[in-house]
């Protein structure tokens, strides 16, 4: 969104509109690399599950084995009520679990059948789980896979990259500071493009440098508010991991103090165990009253403490998906009682016992994770942040079309060198990042099934190309890298649901023919980013995308002369 009629001399020449105008050009370039990568993984993150269910394709083997276990079963079999699946979950805990500080049973689904599941911690404070006859209470063996289990994270490594690059809490400060940055960028260029309005209804194809400005601003304003939400949202929903005073101020900032904090938060009103022991009573009591209370049918009772005078009994709903289309937050229904059957705690669907500053958190995070609208809202929220890709992209990309035609000398005598250098970053982070998105899927193909830490050697392969791509872009002309890595790119999308059905056997009309639409929805996505990059690799061959057809030494000035 900059106006090209401004010098970018200085932030302290010219009044605030200058100013504005250095701001946005040098927020935005030293970090568009990294806002379109976070941009790029979250608008695909928005789809976790379906990229998840497409590559873990042993899952459908296993899903159509149970449905076929479910047919089987006698028309006149007894069902076990709800109350003697919880009698059958707290024995079964009790029995071989009587010391976990946690008991978590999971009687039935929505529509009271299902598996009679139950959860505690191991001694490795890590979730394990058993599976139950819902009719008996016998302990059920897992049933082995179909097929070898593919190791991988699915979905989830989109998600994990998007918020802290797989880097834990320093990759969580360093996503959060980017963010500060994209607001000031933001707002800047608000100032600075005094037609912003004007220019969004004004396109000028094949003008080379106008053509770009007019791509930015199109997408820019078109998704500005998004823009605006979903910086403001990832930053809030995560700040006390950004502004820890006020945990520390109450819990401390020892070791513990994060656990405390959280345990809490999670659990209000929890006391340490007393050392008196008294017996796990009788659940469904409680399960009743608390599905009368928030108007759902039981999803889990939790019991902390079990066994103890402190014990504490919580039950929760299960959360209707029609409803939570219409509600700003997904948080279910929650009743907490105490072992003589006080309630202790109680939270209606949709809302927080926790006061306004939980509720407003719940509501930000759900806002930014695309939490409520349903398939629309995430078709919504995926365009949109191919929108706000496309910004960083096409803003990137404006920087080093415009010193093209005009260097501005900012580096002094190193200027080409650093033209250069910010040359092949865009290429890299651009078509680079793109073709190592692809490439992750490619390596959840052909890699071995059962490598060792496959899902590592997944993400392997998806850093080790993206480090390619950027190789590639220094040892080759600019020009002809963007080409080569945009055909590569859509060679590699095109031929996804190919490589697919020679690995697999799936194929894409088969798909789509018994109604799997995330597994089709993935395959004819990746089609669609093949035919678009096609398009732009075509752009480039005939010269109309703004690029000059010769290419210039690096030791050179961007019109040939030296600087």
């Amino acid at each position: 969104m900059r106006a090209t009629h401004l010098p970018e001399t200085g932030a302290a020449t010219g009044g605030l509109r200058q100013a504005m105008a250095w701001l946005h050009t040098w927020c935005g370039l030293w970090f568009s690399w990294l806002l379109f990568a976070v941009f790029l993984t979250g608008s695909l993150a928005v789809f976790e599950e379906p990229i998840t269910h497409w590559m873990s394709p042993e899952h459908h083997a296993e899903e159509e084995a149970e449905e076929a276990a479910r047919a089987s079963l006698p028309a006149t079999a007894p069902v076990a009520s709800r109350a003697q699946r919880l009698a059958y979950a707290s024995d079964y805990m009790a029995q071989h679990h009587p010391s976990k500080d946690m008991w978590e049973i999971w009687p039935a689904d929505a529509e009271g059948g299902g598996e009679l599941k139950v959860y505690w911690f191991d001694d490795q404070h890590r979730y394990a789980q058993a599976k139950l006859a819902a009719n008996t209470g016998a302990p059920q063996p897992e049933p082995p896979p179909a097929l070898p289990a593919r190791g991988t994270l699915g979905g989830q490594h989109f998600v994990d990259f998007h918020y802290n690059l797989h880097s834990g809490t320093l990759g969580l400060w360093v996503v959060a500071f980017a963010a500060m940055v994209m607001l000031a960028a933001l707002v800047s260029g608000v100032i600075t493009h005094k037609r912003i309005f004007k220019d969004f209804f004004t396109f000028r194809p094949k003008k080379g440098q106008r053509s770009w400005l007019d791509a930015h601003n199109a997408v820019a304003v078109l998704s500005l508010p998004f823009q605006f939400m979903i910086a403001y949202t990832g930053i809030v929903f995560t700040a006390t991991t950004y502004l820890p005073a006020g945990v520390w101020a109450h819990y401390g900032n020892d070791t513990g103090a994060h656990l405390r904090y959280t345990t809490e938060l999670s659990a209000p009103g929890l006391q340490p165990r007393s050392g008196r022991p008294l017996p796990v009573p009788a659940l469904d009591p409680f399960a009743a009253q608390a599905e009368a209370l928030i108007g759902q049918p039981v999803r889990a009772v939790v019991v902390d403490h079990p066994g103890d005078a402190s014990m504490r009994i919580s039950v929760y709903g299960w959360n209707d998906p029609e409803d939570l289309v219409r509600r700003m937050s997904d948080t279910t229904g929650m009743v907490a009682f105490a072992p003589d059957g006080r309630v202790l705690q109680l939270r209606l669907p949709g809302g927080s016992a926790d006061g306004s500053a939980s509720f407003v958190s719940q509501v930000m995070s759900n806002l930014h994770m695309a939490g409520l609208g349903g398939w629309p809202m995430k078709w919504l929220y995926f365009l949109c942040g191919l929108a706000g890709t496309a910004m960083m992209g096409t803003g990137a990309v404006l920087f080093m079309v415009k010193r093209r035609n005009k260097s501005l000398h900012e580096f002094g005598g190193q200027t080409a060198q650093v033209y250069r250098c910010i040359e092949a970053l865009n290429i890299a982070a651009i078509t680079g990042l793109a073709l190592a998105c692809i490439g992750y899927l490619w390596a959840n193909r052909l890699l071995p099934l059962m490598i060792e830490q496959r899902a590592s050697w997944e993400l392997r392969v998806f850093f080790g190309i993206w480090l390619v791509t950027l190789v590639h872009a220094w040892l080759r002309p600019p020009h002809t890298a963007w080409r080569e890595q945009l055909w590569t790119l859509a060679t590699a999308c095109l031929l996804l649901p190919l490589l697919n059905g020679l690995t697999t056997g799936e194929h894409l009309v088969t798909e789509m023919a018994r109604g799997d639409w995330e597994s089709a929805g993935v395959e004819l996505t990746s089609m669609a980013f093949g035919l678009l990059a096609g398009w732009g690799a075509l752009l480039l061959r005939t010269g109309k995308a703004g690029q000059p057809r010769r290419t210039v030494h690096p030791s050179l000035g961007p019109a040939g002369e030296r600087p």
